[in-house]
C-alpha cells in the first residue's frame, strides 16, 4: 500500500507539475498582505460567475482526461476504481498548485449525487450522466428542500403523478444551489400521499432544461445569488430517470445526505482556513489594539481548541478510511462542529473590530470579515441544520433515547 501511494504521489505531481503552476506559500501570514477577502459564498457578477464555472469545468474535464478526474469511481464509467485515501492524498497534493477552484462541480454534484446515481439509478442513466458529470460537462444540484419541508425533509409536498412511461411533476424547490448552472436535479416528490411520509417519496433525475422548470435566483444579504428557487410545473421526467424504486426515494435521500454530511464537515480550504487560523486572529487582535483583553484572548483560545479537535476528528475518519471501514456519525458531528466554529470566529472579529466591521473604511482586513459574519446564519443550516446533527450525536454517539417521532 505504501509503494503504491508513493508511486501515485509521483504521478499526481507529474500531471500537475505539467498543467499548472505552484501556489503561493500558504502557510506564510503577513498582516495586510494579500487578499483580504472571507467571503463563503460568492458575490461576483452574473457575467464572472458563468466564467468563473466554465474555468472550474474546463480543469475538471482536464482531471478527467488524465485520470484524476474520478480517483475512486468504477472504470466503466470512466473512474480510476481507487480508494477514498487516495482521492484524499491527490486533494491534499492539488492544495499546492494554482488551479481553478471546481466546488461549483464537486461540492454537490461529484461529492452527493454523482455517488447517488451509481447506487440506485437504472444502468442507461448511469451510461449517460456518470461519465458527463466527472468530465465536467454536466453540472448536477438537490432538489430536495421546499418552503415546507426543510429539516422534516420528508414532508415534501412536490407531487410526481404517472402517466404512461413518464412521471409528471408539480412542486417548489428553494435553497437550490448552482440549479443556474445545472444540467441535471436530483428531486424528491410525494408519489403516494396515502403512506406514511418517510415511504411515499420517489427520487427522480430532472433534466434543467425540461419545459416546466424555472430558476428564479435568491439575493442573498451577503451581496450574492448562489441559492436558487426552481418551479416545477408540469414537468415531465421519464420512468428511466427514477432513481430507485417507486415510493422508495428516503432510501435515495439517505445516500446523498451520508455524503452531504461529510462533503460539509471535511471542508478545509478558503474561508474556513483564514477563519480559524491563528496567526490571522493574534494579528488581528494586535491590529485592533484588544490583545491585552483577556477575556478575548480566552475566547481566542477555546475556539482554536475546538477548531484542531474537529481537526483530530476529520483526521480519525482519514484513518478508519485507510482501515477500509465506512466513517459513521462523526461525519455529523464533524459537520456540527464546522458551523459552530465559523460562527463563533465571525462574533469573535466582530468583538474585537467593533464598527469598523460594519463600516468600509478601506482599511485592509476589517470590513471585508462582514461577509463571513452574513454567511454564519447560513453555515448553522446548510448540509443539515445543527437541530438535526445535535440528534444524530445524542442518539448514535451518547446513546441517549431516541426522539420521539409520529
Amino acid at each position: 500500500m505504501e509503494h503504491d501511494m508513493q508511486d501515485f504521489t509521483a504521478e499526481a505531481r507529474r500531471f500537475l507539475d505539467a498543467y499548472a503552476a505552484k501556489a503561493p506559500d500558504r502557510t506564510a501570514f503577513t498582516w495586510g498582505e494579500g487578499d483580504d477577502s472571507m467571503a463563503y459564498f460568492s458575490s461576483l457578477p452574473p457575467e464572472e460567475e458563468r466564467e468563473h464555472v466554465q474555468r472550474a469545468r474546463d480543469w475538471q474535464r482536464i482531471r478527467h482526461e488524465n485520470g484524476f478526474g474520478w480517483i475512486t469511481g468504477p472504470p466503466e464509467y470512466g473512474g480510476r476504481g481507487l480508494t477514498p485515501v487516495h482521492d484524499l492524498l491527490y486533494d491534499a497534493i492539488e492544495s499546492e498548485y494554482d488551479v481553478a477552484d471546481t466546488g461549483t462541480l464537486s461540492v454537490i454534484g461529484l461529492g452527493m449525487i454523482g455517488p447517488t446515481i451509481l447506487a440506485h439509478a437504472q444502468p442507461r442513466i448511469k451510461d449517460r450522466w456518470l461519465p458527463a458529470m466527472y468530465r465536467g460537462d454536466a453540472i448536477a444540484c438537490q432538489l430536495f428542500s421546499e418552503p415546507g419541508a426543510g429539516s422534516d425533509l420528508a414532508s415534501v409536498a412536490t407531487k410526481a403523478v404517472r402517466d404512461g412511461e413518464d412521471w409528471v411533476l408539480n412542486g417548489q424547490k428553494v435553497w437550490t444551489s448552482v440549479a443556474q448552472h445545472s444540467q441535471i436535479g436530483l428531486a424528491l416528490a410525494r408519489t403516494n400521499p396515502d403512506a406514511p411520509k418517510h415511504r411515499g417519496i420517489t427520487a427522480f433525475l430532472v433534466p434543467m432544461d425540461a419545459p416546466g422548470v424555472e430558476v428564479r435566483p435568491l439575493r442573498q444579504m451577503t451581496g450574492g445569488a448562489d441559492f436558487n428557487e426552481v418551479f416545477l410545473t408540469d414537468v415531465r421526467v421519464p420512468d428511466d430517470h427514477r432513481l430507485g424504486e417507486v415510493d422508495g426515494g428516503w432510501t435515495v435521500a439517505l445516500t446523498t445526505l451520508m455524503n452531504e454530511r461529510a462533503t460539509v464537515g471535511s471542508e478545509g480550504a478558503g474561508p474556513v482556513a483564514a477563519a480559524l487560523s491563528p496567526d490571522r486572529l493574534s494579528a488581528l487582535m494586535r491590529a485592533t489594539w484588544t490583545w491585552d483583553d483577556r477575556a478575548l484572548r480566552a475566547r481566542l483560545a477555546e475556539l482554536l481548541v475546538d477548531a484542531m479537535a474537529t481537526e483530530h476528528l476529520n483526521t480519525r475518519a482519514l484513518r478508519t478510511l485507510r482501515a477500509g471501514v465506512t466513517p459513521g456519525p462523526e461525519r455529523s458531528v464533524a459537520k456540527l462542529m464546522y458551523g459552530q466554529n465559523l460562527t463563533r470566529a465571525a462574533h469573535f472579529v466582530a468583538d474585537c473590530l467593533g464598527p469598523r466591521l460594519i463600516a468600509d473604511t478601506g482599511k485592509w482586513g476589517t470590513y471585508a470579515w462582514s461577509e463571513l459574519l452574513l454567511a454564519t446564519p447560513a453555515l448553522r443550516i446548510l448540509g443539515g441544520t445543527e437541530e438535526i446533527m445535535k440528534n444524530i450525536l445524542a442518539e448514535r454517539v451518547l446513546g441517549l433515547p431516541k426522539e420521539a417521532r409520529a
